[in-house]
This record gives C-alpha cells, sequence and structure tokens, in this order.
C-alpha cells in the first residue's frame, strides 16, 4: 500500500492547493466595511466555517478510510453519502453563527467553501483526485481572465457555482458507480469506533489552525498589505507541498520496511532509520523552501521572505510533516495533541499582545517540533513499528 508515483503525489498536492483561486475570484462578492476585529468583511464566517470542516473531514475520512482498510467499499461510501452533506451543514450553520452585521456574503460564500470540502473529501477518499481538478479547471482558467479583464461580479459568481456543481455531481456520482446508491451491510458486522475518528477531528483542527494562522498572522497583527500577502503566500506553499510530502511519506514507509530486512541489528537499524527520517525531512523543507521563494517573487514589496518568517515557515513544515508520518504509523493521538497545543498557543498571542506574531510562532512550532521528533525517534526506532 505504501507504492505511490510522484505523479499521483503531485496532482493531490493541486488539488490541495488550487481552491485557494476561489477565494481570489470571490473576493469581491464579499467585500464590505471592515469587520470585526479589522478584519476584512466575511473572514471570520469564513474562519469559522473552514475550521469546522477541517475537523469534521478529517474525522469523516478516517472512518471511511477504516472501512475501506475493511474491504468494505459499500460501507465507506454509505459513510461518506452520510457523512459528507452533515459535514457541509455543520460547516454552513458555524458560518451563519460567526457571521455578523454585513458579513451575509462572507457566510454565503462560506457555505459553498463546507459544500465544496464534502465533495472532495468524497472524491479524495475514494480516489478520484483527477476528477476533483477536472471540477476545478474553469476556477483555474477564469482567475487570470478576472484580473486582466475584470470580469463583473455575476461572471465570477457562475464560475464559482458552475465549479461547485460539478464538484457535488462527481462526487455523487463516484458514491454510485453502478447507478445504484450503496446499500446497507449486514447486521451484526463489527464496525469501526466512532471514537476512533475523534483524535483525527482534534488533528484536523491543530493542523488546520497552524496553516490558517500562517496565512493570516500578520493580518491579525496588524501588518501591511506585503506582509499579509507573504501569509497567503506561505499558506500557498504548504498546502502545494502537501503533495510532495505525501510521497515522501511513501518513500520512507518502502526505505523502514526494506531497511527491518537488510537490517542485522537492532542499532544498525535505528541508524538506517535516522538517516533515511533526515533524508525524507531535508527533502521536504527544500521543496516547501523552494514554493516560499517562488511564490514570494509574486510580491515585488516584500523582499523576498525575511529570515524570521522563512525560519517560522519551516518550522511549521516539519511540524505538519513529522505529525503526518506519526499519523501514519498509527500515533494520532500525540501527534494531535502537540499540533493542538502549538496551534492554541499561536491563537492566543495576538489576543495577549505576546509580540511579533512570527516570532511566536518560531516559539510555539520549534518546541512542538522538538516534541514530534523525540516521539518520533522513540516510535519509528522500534523495528515493530514497520511491521505492517
Amino acid at each position: 500500500p505504501w507504492h505511490t508515483g510522484l505523479g499521483d503525489a503531485l496532482l493531490r498536492g493541486l488539488v490541495f492547493a488550487l481552491p485557494g483561486l476561489a477565494y481570489l475570484l470571490g473576493g469581491p462578492l464579499a467585500a464590505g466595511p471592515p469587520g470585526r476585529h479589522g478584519l476584512p468583511a466575511g473572514t471570520v464566517p469564513l474562519i469559522a466555517a473552514a475550521v469546522t470542516g477541517w475537523m469534521w473531514n478529517q474525522a469523516l475520512a478516517h472512518r471511511a478510510y477504516a472501512w475501506l482498510g475493511l474491504g468494505d467499499r459499500q460501507a465507506a461510501a454509505r459513510a461518506l453519502l452520510l457523512g459528507a452533506p452533515a459535514g457541509a451543514l455543520a460547516g454552513t450553520a458555524a458560518a451563519c453563527l460567526a457571521a455578523g452585521p454585513g458579513e451575509w456574503g462572507g457566510a454565503a460564500f462560506a457555505a459553498g467553501q463546507c459544500l465544496y470540502l464534502a465533495a472532495a473529501t468524497v472524491l479524495l477518499v475514494l480516489g478520484r483526485p483527477a476528477a476533483l481538478l477536472a471540477a476545478l479547471a474553469p476556477l483555474v482558467a477564469a482567475t487570470p481572465l478576472a484580473y486582466a479583464a475584470e470580469l463583473p461580479g455575476a461572471a465570477r459568481t457562475a464560475v464559482l457555482l458552475g465549479c461547485l456543481a460539478t464538484a457535488a455531481a462527481l462526487a455523487v456520482r463516484a458514491l454510485r458507480p453502478g447507478g445504484a446508491w450503496p446499500s446497507a451491510g449486514p447486521r451484526g458486522r463489527a464496525a469501526p469506533r466512532r471514537a476512533d475518528c475523534l483524535p483525527y477531528a482534534l488533528f484536523g483542527l491543530g493542523t488546520g489552525s497552524l496553516v490558517l494562522y500562517a496565512a493570516i498572522g500578520d493580518l491579525l497583527a496588524g501588518g501591511g498589505p506585503a506582509r499579509t500577502a507573504l501569509g497567503l503566500v506561505d499558506a500557498a506553499a504548504l498546502t502545494l507541498s502537501m503533495g510532495p510530502a505525501e510521497w515522501l511519506l511513501h518513500r520512507f514507509r518502502d526505505a523502514g520496511t526494506a531497511g527491518l530486512r537488510a537490517a542485522t541489528a537492532p542499532a544498525a537499524f535505528r541508524r538506517a532509520t535516522a538517516g533515511v527520517l533526515a533524508g525524507c525531512l531535508g527533502a521536504y523543507l527544500t521543496v516547501l523552501a523552494l514554493l516560499a521563494a517562488l511564490g514570494s517573487l509574486a510580491v515585488p514589496a516584500a523582499g523576498g521572505p525575511p529570515a524570521t518568517r522563512l525560519a517560522a515557515l519551516l518550522l511549521l513544515g516539519t511540524v505538519l510533516w513529522s505529525a503526518l508520518l506519526l499519523q501514519s504509523f498509527g500515533a494520532v493521538v500525540p501527534a494531535a495533541l502537540v499540533c493542538a497545543a502549538a496551534a492554541a498557543t499561536q491563537t492566543a498571542a495576538p489576543a495577549l499582545g505576546a509580540g511579533d506574531p512570527h516570532t511566536v510562532a518560531a516559539g510555539s512550532t520549534g518546541a512542538a517540533a522538538l516534541l514530534l521528533a523525540v516521539l518520533g525517534c522513540a516510535l519509528l526506532g522500534r523495528a515493530t513499528a514497520h511491521r505492517r
């Protein structure tokens, strides 16, 4: 199961990142006077919906994958059929509850975001990333045109709704491969425990909040337009890098299995594992740094990513990749707790006036990276962890 091509991983990275274009295309539709905390209009309901969606869809994806691991694709499809719409409704409700006066445009945009996340979860879990990319194609084509030709609001709305409808239709089709809805399985069969999904929800909350802080930390701290734009570049680099990150996780699992067969002593196995781990992490951070550097070229006024920003970004990348690695080895609870603690620290810092957001981010993610490194060495240095 750990043999995955680089092309497939890069495709997944694209479909993780391309939905961000919807915020560029649809931003003017939610325009209005500044909202709470000095944030742009509609930001708070968008954040509420996004955080709810990350939590719900991580838990839902885990449950569906658990059914797939048991060889029951029908049960996985049933879980997605029931869970994806429920998640979209939960996210929409969160957006509506968080919306203030003049933010209903943002709440409507957030509702579309929730529906897209639900459809994307279905397609990605069922192995249809190419279908999701096809649904996003009009968005990719229309976004540069919107700025070159100043597309009117009606055209922007039509593109967004078209992409959303296509993604939803493809998700429904994926759930009905034979033209029929998934049927109920035999009663009495052991099912994955619902409580097992909770750590994955916490993992989604922690990692999603960390990426969100990287995107809008400067905005919360009152940074200028150039610094705020660099934050969005950092978030885009992180999402694009998730494709190579997945591929490197697979390579580490492959190398661990090969090292287990070749090792003649526990100490030799630990040394070999540590070397492979350092190489995979170094390769991922190199990709992340290159993506951030390329993205910063689009913000010439910022003069490139400052050292503190780049350090914070690379530490965050270390945390995300290490947490994903631990999750893939079954250690999701400690990984989720560490990420959630780092996210809570970064979230509380602006309210407490704790200083420069990138210094705070570097400190919290640095501590999280150290903890995850200790956990990783303790777990991955054991041969039994690789016997799967």
